[in-house]
């Protein structure tokens, strides 16, 4: 979904009949004010917004949706004279800026780039999510074990540490590497690079 913000409404309809043609999902938004007023869908987006607007301008909105969370890549729109402006935004985080006028190609390409990225974000974070839901899922010695299974100390040690026999550990380590959906302690590493991935 792309949201094309701007005040002008023939900017805002051609804009969107460009989305549309090229096969990609659009909405626009007169005033930036609107889009504060909207629940975004959990999907694939991006902004696209207009950087000189009455009222609330593109980068006061850039602002207000960073301090709610809202990371959707933001491409913003501006004029020769406003460069300065679009330069201090990618600054503040912004994903990219196009000078007016600009080629129909130019923008579709920098949608397209903006969707990918905002896709690799979610996907990292539905990773993350998921490790996170497997970490709780583990009990608090199934922690400890792993811990020390990550700090590379072999099943002996372990046992000795926690006062537990070697089995229970070796109970333990296979508990861990089935609820963590891995095969082998190698797998783990790939999962949890350092210890304090567990704090």
């Amino acid at each position: 979904m792309v949201h094309v913000v701007d005040d002008d409404e023939a900017m805002r309809d051609s804009l969107c009949f460009l989305l549309r043609t090229a096969g990609l999902a659009a909405k626009a938004y007169a005033s930036a004010e609107a889009v504060l007023d909207t629940q975004f869908e959990r999907c694939n987006s991006c902004l696209l917004l207009d950087i000189r607007m009455p009222g609330m301008g593109g980068r006061a909105l850039q602002a207000e949706l960073a301090a709610r969370g809202e990371r959707m890549p933001i491409i913003f729109i501006t004029g020769h004279g406003n460069v300065p402006m679009a330069v201090e935004a990618l600054k503040q985080g912004a994903f990219d800026f196009l000078e007016k006028p600009f080629e129909e190609h130019q923008l579709l390409a920098r949608v397209l780039r903006a969707l990918d990225h905002d896709a690799a974000r979610r996907s990292a974070e539905a990773r993350h999510a998921q490790r996170l839901a497997q970490l709780n899922s583990l009990t608090v010695r199934e922690r400890e074990v792993l811990r020390r299974v990550l700090q590379g100390k072999p099943s002996r040690i372990i046992a000795g540490e926690l006062n537990v026999a070697l089995k229970t550990v070796e109970f333990h380590r296979a508990r861990i590497l089935a609820r963590l959906g891995v095969r082998s302690v190698a797998e783990l590493f790939h999962l949890f690079l350092a210890p304090d991935a567990l704090h």
